[in-house]
């Protein structure tokens, strides 16, 4: 092969030993290790889930006293089935994006490359555009997890025109300039504050979808009974009050009552056929003054 059929390797800058992700990962920390964005985004989502709830309950979600650690925990169990489709969507993004650099490295297709990433870029800018847009004037009308279509939106926009740098550098045989760690940065700011846009939009949902959710299956929840050497007033529907004991040692028993949630130094029930509408949560303390007992 002649030395002009030879493959145009595009010339390195001084600065490439980090291969490409590598140095997007050393940008990102800059604003700030991704563990700890997607810890804060577990704590975000854990609270704003038990507020939207708490609110569809009548409650404020102080009440039940929760840590940062309870958030964190009540937000994976939602978030699983997200974050497994979306580790799922990131290992197929990274093939695609090595298979086409090796292709780009080997001099094949480059002018179909730089024309497929033109159109993700245009088809990236013009979507996060229009999304944002309806999201300001017509919240109505925006699709389900609008801010993570948004986010999706510009990372293949971003990613489009790495890849399009990427393959005319190779055709020209130009230097790579690969040190772009500004812009890798405030892409990094724009999707985490989508990110957390979108978390705040999905929490509710899930949230309000649990509050739902026990109108239709009170049952499922633990039975509970409350006993006390005190009347304790509890009303509710479904709620039965007796008396047991003898009139110098009374002792008052309360059915009719679901456990709904252990925190903060309190014990929360619901009553038998609570709903959204006019329900009742009943809140007790755990401190010993009163007997509690569970069953299925």
């Amino acid at each position: 092969m002649s030395s002009t059929d030879e493959v145009r390797k595009p010339p390195e800058s001084p600065d490439t030993a980090l291969d490409p992700w590598s140095r997007t990962l050393k940008a990102i920390s800059a604003v700030g290790p991704p563990v700890t964005i997607a810890a804060a985004l577990l704590l975000y989502f854990g609270w704003a889930r038990s507020n939207a709830q708490a609110k569809a309950m009548g409650l404020d979600v102080s009440l039940f006293g929760y840590s940062p650690q309870d958030y964190m925990l009540r937000s994976i169990n939602s978030l699983f089935l997200p974050l497994t489709l979306l580790t799922i969507v990131a290992i197929g993004w990274y093939a695609l994006d090595q298979m086409l650099r090796a292709a780009v490295d080997a001099g094949r297709a480059i002018p179909a490359i730089r024309r497929g990433a033109l159109i993700v870029i245009i088809a990236g800018t013009t979507g996060a555009v229009v999304l944002f847009v309806i999201a300001l004037t017509a919240p109505d009308a925006a699709l389900p997890l609008h801010p993570y279509v948004i986010a999706g939106c510009v990372l293949f926009a971003a990613w489009g025109m790495r890849i399009h740098r990427y393959a005319r550098a190779a055709a020209t045989a130009s230097p790579v300039r690969r040190r772009r760690v500004l812009e890798t940065t405030f892409v990094t700011i724009l999707v985490t504050l989508l990110l957390f846009w979108g978390t705040a939009d999905y929490a509710e949902a899930v949230g309000q979808g649990l509050a739902a959710g026990y109108e239709g299956n009170i049952e499922t929840l633990p039975r509970a009974t409350v006993y006390s050497d005190a009347a304790l007033s509890i009303a509710g529907g479904g709620v039965v009050g007796a008396t047991e004991g003898t009139p110098e040692a009374p002792l008052f028993r309360y059915t009719g009552l679901r456990l709904l949630v252990v925190s903060g130094g309190r014990i929360f029930f619901l009553n038998d056929g609570w709903n959204l509408r006019d329900g009742r949560v009943i809140v007790m303390p755990d401190d010993g003054s009163v007997r509690y007992e569970f069953q299925n």
